[in-house]
Formats: C-alpha cells, sequence, structure tokens
C-alpha cells in the first residue's frame, strides 16, 4: 500500500488485528522511506442488488424503504420494533444470499408480503391491498382466503 505521507510505493505491515465485532481487519502499517506509521482498515465491499421497478427504472436497494414498508403496514399494530428489525435482517440477508445484481421490486414486494404473513395479519392484508391494487371487496376476501391456507 502506498504511504500516505510521502507517497512511497510500499508499506510493511507491522500487527494485524481481526475488529472486535469480526467485520474488519486492523492492520498497523509503516513506510520504510519516511518511518512514519499509519492504520489501515479493511472489510468487506459487499453490494446488495439493485431493484429495478416495473416500468424499468434500476434505484438501489434502500433498507430504509424496506422498513417504511413494514412501518406503513404495521401501523398501529401490536408488534413489537425487535420482531420488524428481524424480518428486515431476514429480507436483506436473503437479498444477498441470492447473488443476484438486481431483483425485481414484484420479488421483494412478494418478500414482504411472506414476511408480513407472519407478522402480522392485519398488516399483511394492508400491504396486499395496496401492493396489489386492490380494487373490490371480492379482493380482499380472496387474500384473506389465502391467509387461511
Amino acid at each position: 500500500m502506498k504511504c500516505h505521507f510521502c507517497g512511497a510505493p510500499d508499506t510493511q505491515v507491522i500487527e494485524t488485528r481481526l475488529s472486535e465485532d469480526g467485520t474488519s481487519i486492523r492492520r498497523r502499517r509503516r513506510c520504510p522511506k519516511c518511518e512514519k506509521r499509519f492504520t489501515t482498515y479493511e472489510t468487506a465491499d459487499i453490494r446488495l442488488p439493485q431493484v429495478v421497478k416495473a416500468n424499468g427504472i434500476r434505484e438501489e436497494f434502500s433498507e430504509t424503504k424496506l422498513r417504511e414498508s413494514f412501518r406503513r403496514a404495521l401501523h398501529k399494530r401490536p408488534v413489537s420494533a425487535q420482531l420488524v428489525d428481524e424480518a428486515v435482517a431476514k429480507i436483506r440477508q436473503k437479498l444477498l444470499t441470492l447473488g443476484e445484481r438486481e431483483i425485481p421490486s414484484r420479488e421483494l414486494g412478494e418478500m414482504v408480503m411472506h414476511a408480513l404473513s407472519k407478522l402480522d395479519k392485519v398488516a399483511y392484508i394492508r400491504f396486499a391491498s395496496v401492493y396489489r391494487s386492490f380494487q373490490d371487496v371480492d379482493d380482499f376476501r380472496d387474500a384473506i382466503r389465502d391467509l387461511d391456507q
């Protein structure tokens, strides 16, 4: 690695430690030319897939938007923030596990509906009614019938 002080092309690693949480490596380096020392951190660069909207527009996955979807569906419902955090983490992990560069928004919406069906039936119906653009009472009946199966 290039020295940050004098620009020398090579530095020596004099100490390596794993971070407390195990997600990064801390390296203490020394420049043989100017003798200065500095610290670098090495972390994995993990990319979540881009979300492809129905109109073809691509945007970066947003955990904030995902949480907002849960928040709106679960408004005034007896579901703890911890359960929501766990559901969001599971969806995020599933996206990472898929290893895809892109995911259709429809597939992401299905993941949210699946998670909501396990958390709260009313929240599931709320989300499904908007997500699937329910037009009449029959659409609600069908969604409720699907929940019971």
